[in-house]
Parts: C-alpha cells; sequence; structure tokens
C-alpha cells in the first residue's frame, strides 16, 4: 500500500469500544503512546480488527495545533 499522507503511524489495535453505529478504536504506536479514532462499525469489520492485530493509525490533516502551560 502507498499512501500520500505523511503521519503515517504503526501500532497494535489496544483496545475497541463497539458502538451502535460506530467504533473507537485505540492503537498502541510506540509504549505508553496511545492515538484512538472512531470510525464506522461497519469499516473496523471490514478492515477486520481485533485486540492484539496490527494495524496504522493515518493522520490527514490541514493544521496542527501546539500548546503549551
Amino acid at each position: 500500500m502507498e499512501i500520500s499522507a505523511r503521519n503515517t503511524f504503526k501500532g497494535t489495535v489496544k483496545e475497541i469500544v463497539t458502538g451502535s453505529v460506530n467504533d473507537e478504536i485505540t492503537l498502541e504506536i510506540a509504549p505508553g503512546v496511545e492515538v484512538t479514532a472512531v470510525i464506522t462499525k461497519t469499516s473496523a469489520e471490514s478492515l477486520g480488527l481485533k485486540e492484539g492485530k496490527e494495524a496504522y493509525a493515518i493522520i490527514k490533516a490541514s493544521d496542527v495545533m501546539v500548546s503549551v502551560d
């Protein structure tokens, strides 16, 4: 697979919270570093997502904000 998005992170599915329409997928991309995405239930099923399976977080955004206290 090739993709134009530059922010691609390989990880492992850590948790899936199933909803009636959408699923919340949490990937661990490094020890203690997690990314969570909300995708349709149909997409999660089509991808065969299960806890422990490898997957990619692909982030395509026009803006990234940085903040400090």
